[in-house]
């Protein structure tokens, strides 16, 4: 209905300018010809002159509209590349520069000849001079954009880091593949974010000659694709790049500060230079370290001992989710289970270890065991 109402608009807007331009053009007619034709002419002149417009835009509205929508999508796209305080910020360079601009053009415009001319370099130069200037400086301006981005109800970024901002994915936490099942559960909110670097470092070990990192990496690829479908999360491929920073992690950290988000990883690594960088981070072994069962020193549990351990006659276990048990004296049984007492727990934001030793002495192991 939009478009029939739009091409007749078009259409009736057409024929009024032919009509117009051919009953202006037609006295222009008579001189070059310089025959005097009857005034009855001149309206059907004028007539046909718009009825031609208006055919020839009733036929191309169609592709006119379509070439328009088609733009303003490829225009929606990149806009939502940009965060919001840098266009906020570069509105704001561009209206101070144009006030300057407007100003300096009177006293120019009076230059002869040449003044309009100067007055309009001027103001274009200045525009572009002050977006660049504000968006440069955008750390030094952030009072500029903190009172209008800050919300009813919803506290800054850096005072509520648990709020519905974007969250950037980094490469291990698509390859780990949990992440899809912590979302499942609706824990994580807001706009997960892929950027276009860590889709190509993806593409990367995917092609990779050595077999475990070509399966990691396939792995990865069909994570996001069944992210994507299966869920009703909002996920978004962003292709902003920074070509002057060649580590991936470091164009994560600058991408996040520019968005203002969050970046979910489970790189130790890169949970401190975020940390550093004052960028908060979700690290998916912390959360799975936070939901694991408690264990107390003095508990008694049953431990398999897999291996030995670094220190002579240390034992290593492991139990079910993966956590390390390091049972002092349990060289000696490598291969058996044996219950052992909790000594110590270790927390840290790679893992958890647990420090035991077996709950009998050797020898009424050894007569266990026989």
């Amino acid at each position: 209905m939009l478009k029939m109402v739009m091409r007749l608009f078009l259409t009736i807007v057409s024929f009024i300018g032919g009509y117009e331009l051919f009953k202006i053009f037609f006295p222009s007619l008579t001189v070059v010809t310089g025959l005097p034709l009857p005034i009855p002419s001149v309206t059907w002149f004028s007539v046909m002159g718009g009825t031609i417009f208006g055919l020839i835009f009733y036929f191309i509205t169609p592709s006119i509209m379509n070439y328009v929508g088609k733009l303003a999508s490829w225009s929606e796209s990149k806009m939502k590349n940009i965060p919001t305080q840098d266009i906020i910020l570069g509105v704001a360079g561009l209206i101070i520069a144009l006030i300057i601009g407007l100003l300096l053009s009177f006293p120019l415009s009076r230059i002869p000849w040449v003044g309009p001319y100067i007055s309009l370099a001027v103001t274009l130069v200045l525009a572009y001079l002050g977006v660049t200037f504000f968006l440069n400086r955008k750390e030094e301006f952030s009072f500029l954009t903190f009172n209008i981005m800050k919300r009813p109800g919803h506290t800054h970024i850096q005072n509520n880091p648990r709020s519905s901002a974007v969250k950037v994915l980094d490469t291990s936490v698509i390859i780990d593949g949990r992440i899809m099942d912590i979302a499942k559960t609706g824990f994580l909110e807001g706009e997960l974010i892929v950027p276009g670097f860590v889709l190509e470092e993806l593409r990367h070990i995917a092609d990779s000659p050595d077999l475990l990192k070509r399966n990691r990496g396939r792995r990865g690829l069909d994570i996001l694709n069944k992210m994507q479908k299966e869920m009703d999360m909002v996920i978004r491929i962003v292709n902003t790049d920074y070509e002057d920073i060649a580590e991936v992690d470091s164009k994560l950290v600058k991408l996040a500060q520019d968005l203002s988000g969050l970046i979910v990883t489970n790189d130790f690594n890169l949970n401190k230079v975020c940390e550093l960088q004052g960028v908060f981070v979700l690290n998916i072994n912390e959360l799975a370290n936070a939901v694991k069962p408690v264990v107390l020193p003095g508990e008694e549990m049953s431990a398999h001992i897999i291996k030995d351990g670094k220190e002579i006659g240390q034992g290593v276990a492991y139990l079910d989710d993966g956590t390390m048990i390091v049972v002092e004296g349990g060289r000696r049984f490598i291969g058996e289970t044996i219950d052992v007492l909790v000594t110590s727990v270790l927390q840290t934001a790679a893992g958890r270890m647990i420090f035991a030793r077996p709950k009998t002495n050797s020898h009424e192991q050894i007569s266990l065991r026989q």
